[in-house]
């Protein structure tokens, strides 16, 4: 990714002055419409994003990358599924929820949108409390 790029938009001359997108907001779109799928336990950050929420800040651009290249934008999500789903469905939620909220947001699109599959989650309380039952 581009050092201080900014994405500048697109869209009519109105003479009010331009408007410029950094690549850190496309992130937290894209992590919050990510987390927003059915199926999706949790975005997979790196070491530094596990830091900071130990601290108490939400990082929302968790587990999303952004590259901007001449020939468009790239964005790569990382998550965590719930255990039982249907990974290629969830996967293609996530990629349409994406690609459908950074359009009415910011009318920008996309090129790719790969989504990585980097764990399971399983629903351990759920399980402890059905074991606690049959007792």
């Amino acid at each position: 990714m581009k050092d201080n790029s900014l994405l500048k938009m697109d869209h009519e001359d109105t003479h009010l002055g331009k408007v410029e997108i950094a690549p850190e907001v496309i992130e937290v779109i894209a992590g919050i419409a990510a987390s927003e799928v059915d199926g999706v336990a949790e975005m997979r950050g790196n070491f530094a994003t596990g830091v900071v929420e130990r601290f108490g800040k939400v990082n929302h651009g968790k587990g999303v990358k952004v590259d901007l290249a001449d020939d468009g934008i790239t964005i790569d999500v990382y998550c965590v599924v719930t255990f039982g789903v249907s990974i290629p469905k969830v996967a293609a939620s996530v990629q349409e929820n994406i690609r459908q909220t950074l359009l009415n947001m910011t009318s920008l699109s996309i090129n790719e949108i790969n989504i990585h599959i980097v764990g399971i989650q399983f629903d351990t309380k759920a399980q402890e409390v059905q074991i606690d039952e049959e007792m």
